[in-house]
């Protein structure tokens, strides 16, 4: 898993790794990003299924407690499959667009 310090957020991505690994890893280390606005980042060449993504839905519920965002980008990804509360989107610009609304509704009390 390679991480990265962007603005405002973490950039958790799978480069070079299966997604098992990428999970594992995550899961492992998800404790020093708790209170981080996250995205995660699924390279299109990681054989990926709905159920897999699915992993995340409980890290973004915390999240969304911790008054934090929580999002996956996936290009190849159905996002009508996913419940409205989940943020998971196909490009990372859309993923910081995301970012940058929740946290102006946080700003303003929502």
């Amino acid at each position: 898993m390679k991480t990265e310090e962007k603005d405002g957020y973490k950039l958790l991505s799978s480069e070079g790794v299966d997604f098992n690994t990428f999970k594992t890893s995550f899961t492992n280390e998800h404790t020093k990003f708790v209170n981080d606005n996250i995205i995660i980042y699924l390279s299109s060449k990681l054989n990926v299924v709905e159920d897999d993504i699915s992993v995340f839905l409980e890290y973004a519920a915390q999240h969304q407690k911790n008054g934090t965002t929580f999002v996956v980008v996936y290009p190849n990804v159905d996002v009508d499959v996913f419940p409205e509360t989940f943020n998971i989107v196909p490009t990372l610009q859309e993923a910081e667009d995301v970012l940058e609304m929740e946290n102006i509704q946080r700003d303003l009390g929502f």
